[in-house]
């Protein structure tokens, strides 16, 4: 049996290199041997941090018995969603049309040409009420693709035609300023008003959603909404979801008061709650974030990894959350870190600390994020140059990066401009924004050969969808005075998806969030001055606006002469503060004590 999986890039992957399973990697060459067979795929989707992959991993696929199952009946494909993500939604899409319990590991069932008629997450090896024995299913799909063949491929079509229609949008205008509150209180009916967050058991962190509810429009004109996200941060940080030793979030907790955690942690929601508390003014949390991201997550490099596992080792047996339970961590082993760089996670982390150190005076964040976006530029490449999906000890993977990754990525690179006052940044960010907007992100090769449609990235999940995350870094660009073009196409793509947002915000705050940049005129402040420490800065640090730029006169002509508006004429004059309302400034000021906080006293 060919070994296929030892080599790549994937550590979910690698983990898997030894079961009995003959494994495929996700491409071409599975589906050709399928075919040649005329045998259904058995695509097996999951990440190296998921603790129900390393369960369903260890019960049924290092079994020889269920290994047999699988090589005799199907060619088995295993996955890394976290590498491959346009896979994972087409799949996952497919999977809706079957179990309502969506997750990971996710387990599909796939004509020899890709197309799904069999799905679910997790199944035991023996029957376990009411899940039946994985053994059990493999048999039935078998039989019903052996038997029934005519009915299995007649679901596949009717569920590809099906997900081909939902993937038909009809644009429709921007929400106004009251759509957007109602939006947002529709979010607020929702929390739980004894526990704080969203809903019941298990409840996530959902940075996303708190993101849109601290935005400057819903602050004003829905404040219980807003004070709703206020509530959800505190009681995260005070709970057990929150490691009091170094400060980092874990997936989530599977009851309601926040306890019992899942204990693995992403970089994900780490990077998005470190600017969730900063905008809070939550100073501790903040600095805890940091302090995970910067000691845990961290590789050799600079750039940061994709996860923490939920499990470790302690005495020779695999444990779930041990680590953190034990009274004296320092002589445990902690669990392992999935080294892979993803760009757009890493464009997360590279803004988030960014803006955090830039706030909180901390040059080592911002020196680190300056770090993370070197290693991303010089190592996330293919060798035509394009910006790629991933990559694992110092190698690129052949992943092609995802529309979010752009627009992550370019955005945590704007914000690392503003953070050090070098345009440079900015430029390589504008100069990423122009492809996507021009040409649209690569799609996955052999999700195109197959015809199998992606599924739109336009709903938030652990991190803001594709289509909000293109529109956030055009929306920064524009109000970095890149032209009305970035506007527009911000607009563009939040136009595209605006009535399912407004229908269902709670999956939608990125595209919210956005959203109300388009409506809320952008407050700007430039500082143009030799001292980034000196009263100036630190009057501005903290002001209530979309752009908090410190720069050098020389700094500022930098970005003037690369064609960025808003720093036109600032540079002839040091020690003085602009502060601009969609580019139109007030007098600039050299007194401290004259910046204003807030921005409802210039409105």
């Amino acid at each position: 049996m060919s070994n296929r999986l030892a080599k790549t890039l994937s550590p979910y992957l690698r983990a898997h290199a030894e079961n009995p399973v003959d494994w495929y990697p996700w491409g071409s060459e599975a589906f050709a041997e399928a075919q040649r067979r005329d045998v259904p795929l058995l695509i097996s989707i999951g990440y190296s941090t998921c603790h129900w992959c390393h369960v369903m991993a260890r019960e049924s696929f290092s079994s020889p018995e269920i290994a047999g199952l699988i090589n005799r009946d199907f060619v088995a494909v295993k996955v890394d969603r976290e590498e491959h993500p346009e896979v994972d939604g087409a799949y996952m899409a497919a999977a809706s049309a079957f179990t309502q319990n969506l997750g990971w590991p996710l387990t599909v069932f796939a004509t020899p040409q890709g197309r799904t008629f069999y799905a679910g997450t997790y199944w035991p090896p023996e029957a376990r009420a009411p899940l039946p024995a994985f053994r059990d299913v493999l048999g039935a799909v078998q039989e019903a693709w052996t038997l029934r063949r005519e009915k299995a491929v007649e679901s596949a079509d009717a569920v590809a035609e099906a997900l081909a229609q939902t993937a038909v949008v009809t644009p429709s205008d921007i929400p106004s300023t009251l759509g957007l509150a109602a939006a947002a209180e529709m979010i607020a009916s929702r929390e739980d008003a004894m526990f704080g967050g969203y809903g019941g058991a298990p409840k996530f962190p959902v940075a996303t959603t708190l993101g849109f509810l601290q935005h400057p429009l819903v602050r004003r004109e829905a404040p219980d909404a807003a004070a709703s996200a206020a509530r959800a941060l505190a009681a995260m940080a005070a709970s057990d979801l929150r490691d009091s030793v170094d400060g980092g979030f874990f997936r989530y907790a599977t009851q309601r008061d926040w306890t019992v955690p899942h204990y693995e942690r992403m970089l994900t929601d780490n990077a998005q709650l470190l600017n969730i508390a900063v905008r809070a003014g939550d100073d501790t949390t903040a600095r805890g974030i940091a302090r995970f991201l910067l000691g845990v997550l961290r590789q050799d490099g600079g750039a940061f990894g994709a996860a923490q596992d939920s499990e470790s080792w302690i005495d020779g047996q695999r444990s779930e959350g041990g680590y953190y339970l034990a009274a004296s961590r320092e002589e445990l082993e902690p669990p392992a870190v999935d080294g892979k760089v993803i760009t757009g996670w890493n464009g997360l982390a590279i803004g988030a600390l960014a803006q955090a150190g830039a706030a909180l005076d901390e040059r080592p964040w911002v020196d680190a994020a300056a770090e993370a976006a070197s290693f991303v530029l010089s190592v996330n490449r293919s060798p035509e140059g394009r910006l790629v999906r991933a990559s694992l000890e110092g190698v690129a993977s052949t992943a092609v990066a995802t529309l979010a990754d752009v627009g992550l990525f370019a955005d945590g690179l704007f914000a690392l401009a503003v953070a050090t006052g070098d345009a440079r940044w900015a430029v390589v960010a504008r100069e990423l924004l122009d492809e996507v907007l021009s040409k649209g992100a690569d799609g996955d090769p052999v999700l195109a050969a197959q015809g199998v449609a992606a599924a739109p990235d336009q709903t938030d999940g652990d991190l803001p969808s594709g289509v909000a995350a293109l529109a956030s870094a055009a929306l920064t660009a524009w109000r970095l005075g890149a032209g009305e073009k970035y506007r527009a196409g911000a607009e563009e793509q939040v136009r595209a998806y605006t009535a399912s947002a407004v229908q269902h915000p709670f999956g939608h705050g990125s595209l919210l969030a956005a959203a109300a940049g388009l409506v809320e005129p952008p407050r700007q402040v430039v500082v143009v001055t030799h001292d980034r420490t000196g009263a100036l800065a630190r009057a501005s640090h903290r002001v209530d606006a979309d752009v908090i730029a410190i720069v050098t006169p020389a700094q500022a002509r930098a970005f003037s002469d690369a064609g960025f508006e808003l720093f036109s004429g600032k540079d002839a004059v040091a020690d003085l503060v602009y502060d601009c309302r969609a580019f139109v400034c007030r007098l600039p000021t050299g007194d401290a004590s004259a910046v204003v906080r807030s921005r409802e006293l210039l409105s």
